[in-house]
């Protein structure tokens, strides 16, 4: 299979299950805790290592009890770091996330003291082993370097780009890579309506795979060589357990789906399967069909 390389970041999740969000100035009973590795990039490689590629994060991390634990995780799933930046000082990115088991709602909040992975660590990488690198939506004028430089030493490697949030000019990137991915937070704050998300994304990148995820409602394509608009509903499991990671699953089956076969239409059908399989079990493991 693949070897594919993802650039972005691993955080340390500590995931506090409640039931009903508190209000402010309140006190509230935790039902569950679970401490985790997450982070988009590290999460998708995560699933795409199942699907037997050989994964790669380049990324920043620094050898404290935290980062140990997401190195020990990443290696649980065959992950390579030697392209990664150890820093002697600092603390893993942290999310602390507040899952209401009322109404599966999830709210996050982040805290990082580590450097971004940046272009001077990119050039370092023998590119000529891979045969796709993913890109997380951030650090925007580094990620521009990258891709510029690999778009010119390297024209034929795929190149995707995950677009979870709006970060400041971000589009500056949207027209430089093959396969564009938009969590439906992004879409709507183009358009409520996916299609004409799409439709309107395409008047400005001309040359892109443009997919949606669109959350229960399953997910929405725009082919680049003929416009085609493709729908695939959602895969709803029996039990709705676990979303967190959904869309970065939803991410590694397009990208595995496109490597494989070359098609959206079967990309985004496998996106959705897994994405939903993903949301019936708690964490990354075992990620059937």
């Amino acid at each position: 299979m693949a070897k594919i390389l993802g650039v972005g970041i691993a955080t340390l999740d500590i995931i506090n299950t409640i039931d009903g969000y508190p209000q402010e100035d309140s006190k509230s009973r935790i039902i569950k805790q679970r401490i985790c590795r997450g982070g988009n990039v590290t999460n998708t490689l995560v699933v795409l290592s199942q699907l037997q590629h050989q994964c790669y994060w380049a990324g920043v991390w620094t050898n404290e009890t935290n980062g140990q634990q997401i190195i020990k995780d990443l290696a649980n799933y065959g992950i390579n770091i030697n392209y990664c930046r150890a820093v002697k000082e600092g603390k893993v990115p942290t999310s602390y996330i507040v899952l209401n088991q009322q109404n599966a709602s999830r709210t996050i909040m982040h805290y990082r003291d580590l450097p971004e992975f940046g272009f001077a660590d990119f050039k370092k990488i023998d590119l000529t082993i891979f045969d796709w690198v993913h890109f997380e939506g951030r650090n925007i004028y580094e990620t521009v370097q990258m891709i510029d430089w690999l778009k010119k030493n390297y024209p034929n490697l795929p190149i995707s780009l995950e677009v979870e949030k709006l970060q400041p000019n971000i589009e500056i990137l949207f027209s430089k890579v093959d396969v564009l991915m938009f969590s439906k937070k992004v879409a709507q704050c183009y358009n409520d309506n996916a299609i004409n998300f799409l439709w309107e994304m395409r008047k400005q990148v001309s040359q892109a795979q443009l997919v949606c995820a669109w959350g229960n409602q399953g997910g929405y394509a725009l082919e680049v060589d003929n416009n085609k608009v493709l729908y695939n509903l959602a895969h709803i499991p029996p039990k709705i357990v676990d979303t967190l990671g959904a869309g970065d699953t939803f991410n590694a089956g397009i990208i595995d789906g496109l490597y494989r076969t070359q098609s959206l239409k079967i990309a985004l059908k496998e996106a959705c399967e897994l994405a939903g399989n993903k949301c019936g079990r708690e964490g990354f493991d075992v990620l059937g069909y």
